[in-house]
C-alpha cells in the first residue's frame, strides 16, 4: 500500500525534537503503532482508507492477536471472576492493555470482554474492584480503588461504552468518590477518602490514582459530563499541578521519602503504574497542555529522546503479558507515540 502520508508531516511540534520520528512510527510492520499514529499525530477520521487499513492489519498481528488468542469463549481471560488476578493476564488487564493498544471496539471479542468485566468485575456501589476470586459474584465495594476504576473506565469509554447505565454508574464512582459529593463510601482497605486517598497509599491521596481516573474522566466529552464529574476534573487538574510534574513529589505512604523511580521510566503498556509522561498524558487531555507549571516536565520528557528523535522503553513489562510488547530498554515505538502525542498538545494545542 503507497504511503500518503509522508507529504503531510506534522510542523510545529517536532520543533523540539532532534529528529522526526513520524516515518519510523508509520512503518508498515508495527500496525498498531501505525494506526494510532494516524489518528492521533495526523488527525485522520476512523474510516480514513489507510486508518482501516492498519486497524484491521493491528489485529491479525501481535501483541493483539495474542491476547485475543488467549480469550476464552466466555468472554474472559486466565479464569473467571472479577479478573484482577492474574498480573498482567487476567480479564481486566487484558481489556485495559487491548485499549491501549487500539484494539477494534466492534470485534465481537473485544465487546464480548467488555460485557464480561461490566457483569462481574463491577461492584454495587458502581466501582470495579480489585478482586482475583474466581467466583462468579459481584466483588466488594471495598476493595475499589481508582487506579483500576480509572483504567477499566476509560477502556470502556474508548470502546464506545459510554452511555452504557453501568458506566454511567461507574463514572458518577469515579466523580462522587474524588469530591466526596454525596459519597459516604469510603472504606479502610480500598479508596478511604475524598481527594484520591488509598489506603495502598496509607490512606493518603495517590497520585497514580489520580492519573487513572483524570484518564478516564478526560474520555468524557465535555459537553456530556455532569456538574460533579467537571467539578472532579478541576480537582484533579489542581492536584496533579499541585506540585512540580517533572519531581513528581506527590504524597507517598509506607515510609517512602522519595517518589517512586517507577515515576521517571516512562514505558509501555500502562497498568496501575504511572510516569511523568502519563501524567503529562492527563493534563493534556483535559485540556490544559498550555499550563507554565508543565514545561520542566516537557524538559524532562524532551531529555530523553535520542538522537533520532526517540524514546525508550524502560517499563516494558516483559515476561508478564501474554507476548512481549517490546523489548525493555530499547527504542520504542509505543513511548515515542506517547511522548509526540504530548508534545503535539502542548506545541500545537
Amino acid at each position: 500500500m503507497a504511503d500518503t502520508t509522508t507529504t503531510q508531516q506534522p510542523r510545529q511540534w517536532t520543533v523540539r525534537l532532534r529528529a522526526d520520528p513520524t516515518p519510523w512510527l508509520l512503518e508498515e510492520g508495527t500496525p498498531a503503532v501505525r494506526h494510532l499514529a494516524l489518528r492521533q499525530l495526523f488527525d485522520r477520521p476512523a474510516d480514513d482508507p489507510e486508518v482501516a487499513a492498519a486497524r484491521a492489519a493491528a489485529m491479525e498481528a501481535d501483541p493483539i492477536a495474542a491476547i485475543l488468542g488467549n480469550q476464552h469463549p466466555e468472554g474472559y481471560w486466565q479464569k473467571p471472576g472479577a479478573g484482577y488476578g492474574p498480573k498482567y493476564l487476567g480479564t481486566v488487564w487484558s481489556i485495559i492493555f487491548l485499549d491501549q493498544l487500539g484494539a477494534d471496539a466492534a470485534d465481537e471479542r473485544v465487546r464480548r470482554g467488555c460485557e464480561y468485566v461490566l457483569a462481574h468485575t463491577q461492584a454495587e456501589n458502581g466501582g470495579f474492584a480489585s478482586s482475583g476470586s474466581v467466583k462468579e459474584i459481584r466483588p466488594t465495594p471495598s476493595r475499589v480503588i481508582h487506579c483500576l476504576n480509572g483504567n477499566l473506565l476509560r477502556a470502556l469509554l474508548g470502546f464506545g461504552w459510554l452511555h452504557d447505565k453501568r458506566v454511567q454508574r461507574a463514572i458518577d464512582w469515579q466523580a462522587r468518590s474524588i469530591t466526596g459529593e454525596g459519597f459516604d463510601g469510603y472504606y479502610r482497605s480500598g479508596t478511604s477518602g475524598p481527594g484520591f486517598a488509598c489506603a495502598v497509599n496509607e490512606k493518603l491521596p495517590c497520585a497514580w490514582g489520580a492519573i487513572k481516573a483524570m484518564l478516564a474522566l478526560a474520555r468524557i466529552p465535555t459537553a456530556e459530563r455532569s456538574p460533579v464529574a467537571n467539578r472532579a476534573v478541576a480537582q484533579g487538574i489542581a492536584f496533579l499541578l499541585g506540585r512540580d510534574p517533572a519531581v513528581a513529589d506527590y504524597p507517598m505512604g509506607m515510609g517512602n521519602t522519595k517518589p517512586n523511580a517507577s515515576w521517571f521510566k516512562p514505558g509501555f503498556p500502562s497498568g496501575y503504574v504511572a510516569d511523568v509522561l502519563q501524567n503529562l498524558e492527563a493534563i493534556c487531555e483535559l485540556g490544559v497542555a498550555k499550563e507554565e507549571r508543565l514545561q520542566p516536565a516537557v524538559r524532562w520528557l524532551l531529555a530523553k529522546q535520542d538522537a533520532l528523535g526517540r524514546w525508550k522503553n524502560e517499563y516494558a513489562y516483559n515476561g508478564k503479558t501474554w507476548v512481549d510488547f517490546e523489548k525493555q530498554g530499547q527504542r520504542s515505538k509505543w513511548v515515542t507515540l506517547r511522548a509526540c502525542r504530548v508534545l503535539k498538545a502542548v506545541e500545537d494545542g
